[in-house]
This record gives C-alpha cells, sequence and structure tokens, in this order.
C-alpha cells in the first residue's frame, strides 16, 4: 500500500441537492442544517483504488464522507499482517477517530476509486460548538461504526466460516440495497478473497474454500464482479440478518 496524493476532482454537487440525500438510508436535515455542512466542505477529492486515505500513525487527518465508491478501515501488526475492522460505503463517515486523535491509530484504504468530501480537522469544534444537532449525529455515527466492528468481532469469535462469510455478505447487500445500488438483488462486489480473509480471521485458503461451498448452496452467484444474493434464507441464521432492519442515519 502507498500513500498516493490526493487530485482535485470536480468541486461536488452542493449539499442541498446532494443526491445522496434522497437515499432511503438517509434521515433528511434542515435547510440551515445543510447549508453550515456546506460552509465546512473544503474539496471534493478523488482517490483511485487502492490509495490510502487516511495512513496509520498520520497526525494531521481530515474528515470525510464517503461521497461514492468503497473503503475498508483496517490495523497492521508490525510484521505485516493486517485485520480489516469494517468496510465502508457511500455516505459513511470517514476518519472521525482519526481526526480526533493526535494520530491515527489505524488506516483507511480506497476499495474502488472513491469520491470524497473533505472537511478540515479545525473545524470538527465548530460544528460541536455552533450545532449542536449535527454534533449529536457525529457521534451516533461514530457509535454506528462502532457497532459494525462489534457485529464483525462476533462473528469472528462465535461464526463458522461460512456463518461469517454468509453474515458479512448479507450485511453489505442490506447497506447496499439501502443506498440503490442493488438492482434485481445484484450489486457490484469489489472485495477479493484476501480482503474477505483479512475482515473475517480467516485464511486464505479456508476462505477460498467456504465461498466456493456458499456459492454451490445457492446463497449466492458471481458474476462479472457482481455479487446476487440468491437465497438469504438458506439457514434460519442467515434469514435472522437478512430480515433486521436497517433504520436510515444521518449523513454529514
Amino acid at each position: 500500500m502507498t500513500d498516493i496524493a490526493a487530485h482535485n476532482g470536480r468541486n461536488g454537487v452542493p449539499c442541498l441537492a446532494c443526491p445522496l440525500r434522497l437515499k432511503p438510508a438517509f434521515k433528511t436535515k434542515t435547510d440551515d442544517e445543510l447549508r453550515f455542512v456546506q460552509s465546512m466542505k473544503t474539496e471534493h477529492r478523488i482517490l483511485p483504488a487502492g490509495a490510502d486515505i487516511i495512513h496509520p500513525g498520520q497526525e494531521d487527518p481530515e474528515l470525510y464522507t464517503l461521497f461514492s465508491g468503497w473503503a475498508f478501515r483496517y490495523q497492521l501488526l508490525p510484521d505485516g499482517r493486517r485485520q480489516i475492522l469494517n468496510f465502508l460505503l457511500p455516505g459513511d463517515l470517514v476518519g472521525l477517530q482519526a481526526s480526533l486523535l493526535s494520530a491515527a491509530q489505524h488506516g483507511i484504504e480506497a476499495l474502488t476509486e472513491v469520491e470524497l468530501c473533505v472537511f478540515p480537522r479545525k473545524r470538527v469544534w465548530d460544528l460541536f460548538v455552533q450545532m449542536p444537532n449535527l454534533s449529536y449525529e457525529i457521534a451516533w455515527l461514530g457509535s454506528r461504526e462502532e457497532s459494525l466492528i462489534d457485529q464483525n468481532l462476533t462473528s469472528v469469535g462465535q461464526r463458522n466460516a461460512g456463518e461469517r462469510i454468509a453474515a458479512l455478505v448479507i450485511s453489505l447487500h442490506r447497506r447496499a440495497e439501502a443506498l440503490g445500488l442493488v438492482t434485481d438483488d445484484s450489486f457490484r462486489f469489489p472485495l477479493s478473497q484476501q480482503q474477505l480473509a483479512d475482515a473475517l480471521g480467516l485464511s486464505l485458503v479456508h476462505t477460498s474454500k467456504t465461498w466456493s461451498r456458499l456459492r454451490k448452496a445457492g446463497l449466492f452467484a458471481m458474476a462479472d464482479g457482481r455479487l446476487t444474493l440468491l437465497n438469504p434464507r438458506l439457514t434460519s441464521r442467515m434469514a435472522l440478518l437478512y430480515e433486521r432492519e436497517v433504520a436510515p442515519r444521518p449523513l454529514i
């Protein structure tokens, strides 16, 4: 992984006209709140797949909203082993923990090409002082990210390999569906099997064998980089995951 310099993309649509805000995944905001968010935004940044959005140890990370694309948050061990903590989809807040600490304790990498709304680290405190409702929403989003990591830790600690992969696939499908990224139960699935293994505490060989077994069992199909969820009720445990409600969340 390399720290690739960011380059400016288009200026981005105004917050008042942001197409993400029309998605069922997000709660509505007042015009005043949107104008304040717009006043904080300094840049609309585009990064290629594989770029570091935040690198471990970075001392001046900004705060971002992921406008498009996929990313993931990870930690590295001294010997180079990597644990993927969670995956980030459009609308997710990126870098809150890093922007509040003196140095980032983790890294965030673009899984695909991404577009980011950039908010300067120094303005975060303005938001807490001037817009308490938005500051509460930022705290809520931080808690949500922690909850996603809790779910992943539960998988690693208590689920077998098949259950781990199924839980992740179903969770990502539901999140993508709320963003309007699913058509006929099919959505772009950019994760490699190595990234799955790094997220789920499995060896690459075990991941590959389990992935093939679930595909043959009829949970999903893969073609041209898209995953089609065929039978999320393959087992009662999978059905419970699939039927869990995805509540609307704030979008900064």
